[in-house]
């Protein structure tokens, strides 16, 4: 079982660039979101059995979350929290690509996940998924994963790490702390470039991925579509992606992660595991939505 948890939220994106949220005009979605979802829905479209946990409320949007869930084949129900709306992230992009976002997270239902809602025991858990989005949530969701982590190191389990890191909240020494204990109990680590240069300060991408590699570690530099770059035993093997009409570019390193876990507990090692991921980032950009796209295990291996 692959196991992700966190923040349960919709997005309601601008269908057309260059139209900022400042202004009126039109919208598209809702559509489920959340980069621990996002993973989770990647995964098990590709035939993993995969449990995921969060928390959203008794709303409309919990509706979309949970059925999005189940489309893809998790059975895990959401937590429903009265008196709470589901998280909500507003979502424009300009020519260039880049995004303007207006969330509501801190005072939504995503924010109540803690560590009673995981199961007592993780004994099923072959892999366990963290985001440093959910690290910075909220207290109690940071508990929950910093639980989790916990659980899953006393079975062995692969844990592995997406910083997504805020670097606006970065200042606060209990998430401080919180990234330091993930990043030392993860046996992957997915970065992007400006990821690894925040984590390891003073240093370019690929020093901070080279240093964050140790013996047992494997780090993946997400570089879009370029493709990324895997740092293991010592090397550096350039990975290639392959080319898509790209249409919405949200979650594409969620949906690489999910491939990846896929891949590697099917046996693959690390660079044929990423050459596989690549493939299903760059699938889940192809349609709008941050998790509409996500493959399936035949549509990938057409591919490769």
């Amino acid at each position: 079982m692959i196991l992700s948890l966190g923040e349960v939220l919709v997005e309601i994106m601008r269908p057309e660039r260059d139209l900022p949220l400042s202004q009126t005009g039109t919208f598209q979605g809702p559509f489920a979101s959340g980069a621990p979802l996002i993973f989770a829905c990647a995964a098990a479209r590709l035939g993993a059995e995969v449990g995921f946990y969060g928390v959203a409320g008794k709303d409309a949007f919990a509706e979309t979350c949970q059925r999005h869930l189940e489309s893809c084949g998790i059975s895990t129900p959401l937590r429903i929290a009265p008196g709470y709306t589901t998280g909500m992230a507003f979502v424009a992009y300009d020519s260039s690509g880049e995004r303007q976002f207006v969330f509501h997270l801190a005072q939504a239902a995503a924010a109540l996940l803690e560590p009673d809602d995981l199961p007592q025991s993780l004994d099923r858990v072959h892999w366990l998924h963290i985001t440093g989005s959910s690290l910075c949530g909220s207290d109690s969701m940071r508990e929950a994963c910093l639980s989790a982590v916990a659980k899953a190191q006393q079975i062995n389990a692969t844990i592995s790490f997406d910083p997504n890191l805020r670097p606006e909240l970065m200042g606060n020494p209990a998430i401080q702390d919180a990234f330091s204990t993930v990043l030392e109990a993860a046996t992957v680590i997915l970065p992007s470039a400006k990821e690894a240069e925040f984590l390891v300060q003073g240093k370019s991408s690929e020093e901070a991925c080279s240093l964050l590699m140790r013996e047992g570690k494997a780090v993946f530099l997400k570089l879009g579509e370029r493709g990324s770059k895997l740092f293991v035993d010592g090397k550096v093997t350039d990975i290639p992606t392959i080319r898509v009409s790209e249409v919405d570019p949200t979650g594409a390193g969620d949906c690489f992660a999910g491939g990846l876990a896929v891949a590697h507990l099917r046996g693959m090692d690390w660079p044929q595991a990423a050459r596989f991921a690549s493939v299903v980032g760059a699938l889940s950009t192809t349609k709008l939505g941050p998790a509409e796209a996500c493959p399936t295990l035949a549509e990938v291996e057409s591919y490769l």
